[in-house]
């Protein structure tokens, strides 16, 4: 009876401790949501400022155009951030999260340009000031529609995803064989950011609705992908020149992640032990691209903390299909080093997750503090799978 008693303490102890580990990420994305909202949120627009302080900000330098001056509010691109961010904690917790995620989601429409056809997303907000148009800005727009169509199923959502993705396919030419191109109107090159992220949310799209529309240009941008753009190093390089078909080879983990997603929903939607195949070579080939040895023994993968948080993406996509935790246990043990070695003394984390150089009186952009609360909160969803 006694020995009984002991094992079922010590039973209830362990679930204890599992739960309270658990917990851990959970809790952690919520209060550094808590944490970027209370630095970064401006209430007289509904919108975010760029950085953090907001004063004296750097300037920004992913534009076609060159550099930009910091603005008033930020960008679409890590505004977009914290959509994502939202919709993942939706899922964590619906009843407290359903508010800011319908608040976000109407915000980000501040973005939403109708006087040009289609309508379209462009990179500031309409209200303050006429801007370009990107494709990959919208591809990321429109996932988060249909990731908040996934969560509440309002139909709008859907509707909204629908109309962003008519834009991104306005944009579609004969040029290399089709794919889209970064900005509207410019034709000088096709990237990786634009027709990965094409894939993945037609490829959302089908999942919700098994139209065959979407499926089939899921396959058109996934295939124009592999064949213009995949390396033999198993990774995804930037983008091919329209002028003379050059390629540049720069890699960024993004690109990888956004195309090991879509591999990941082929092989879902077909069956077709191929795209699973090709998602596992995907996982290993950035393992390796990316992953470098740090001093203590951990693989660290070194890229942007927002492009890190897409290849995770990938990464768990691919886990919950295979079981097989080796990438996700890579960034998670990345993040949780950032958590204790990184941080400033606001609680906001440095850009290089290594803290190879002191980073406490930078600057901190939106998009990669956005993305810490995405990637707790995914881990958190994960290991509560796993219990």
């Amino acid at each position: 009876m006694i020995a009984a008693f002991i094992i079922c303490f010590l039973f209830s102890n362990q679930i204890n401790s599992q739960n309270n580990a658990d917990d851990t990420y959970k809790n952690r994305a919520e209060s550094f949501y808590d944490l970027v909202y209370s630095l970064y949120y401006l209430p007289n627009y509904n919108l975010f400022s760029e950085y953090y302080p907001n004063t004296n900000q750097p300037n920004i330098n992913y534009f076609n155009d060159g550099e930009k001056n910091a603005k008033e509010v930020s960008f679409l691109w890590p505004f977009s951030g914290m959509t994502s961010a939202i919709n993942v904690l939706y899922k964590i917790d619906k009843n407290k999260y359903s508010a800011p995620l319908k608040n976000l989601i109407e915000a980000q429409k501040q973005y939403r340009d109708t006087v040009r056809k289609p309508a379209g997303y462009q990179a500031y907000p309409t209200r303050l000031e006429k801007s370009d148009r990107y494709y990959d800005d919208n591809g990321l727009v429109g996932i988060d529609y249909i990731e908040a169509y996934s969560n509440t199923k309002q139909a709008h959502y859907l509707k909204d995803a629908k109309e962003v993705f008519e834009f991104i396919i306005s944009g579609w030419n004969t040029d290399l064989e089709g794919g889209v191109t970064w900005l509207e109107g410019v034709r000088d090159m096709k990237p990786a950011c634009s027709n990965g992220k094409a894939a993945v949310l037609a490829l959302k799209i089908y999942e919700q609705t098994k139209d065959k529309y979407y499926l089939d240009w899921g396959l058109k941008f996934y295939n124009w992908m592999y064949t213009h753009l995949r390396s033999s190093e198993n990774i995804y390089w930037n983008d091919m020149k329209t002028a003379d078909r050059s390629v540049l080879k720069t890699a960024w983990t993004y690109n990888t992640g956004t195309m090991l997603q879509s591999a990941v929903s082929l092989y879902k939607i077909t069956g077709k032990k191929e795209y699973l195949n090709e998602a596992q070579l995907l996982a290993e080939g950035s393992y390796l691209f990316f992953g470098k040895k740090q001093t203590d023994g951990r693989i660290s993968i070194l890229d942007d903390p927002w492009f890190t948080l897409v290849l995770f993406r990938g990464y768990q996509d691919l886990y919950e299909v295979d079981k097989k935790p080796k990438y996700i246990d890579t960034i998670i043990g990345n993040i949780n080093y950032a958590w204790m070695h990184a941080r400033d003394d606001k609680g906001l984390l440095f850009k290089d997750w290594n803290a190879g150089s002191d980073e406490s009186k930078t600057p901190k952009w939106l998009l990669n503090e956005a993305c810490i609360v995405e990637l707790y909160a995914r881990i958190a969803i994960l290991k509560n799978k796993s219990r």
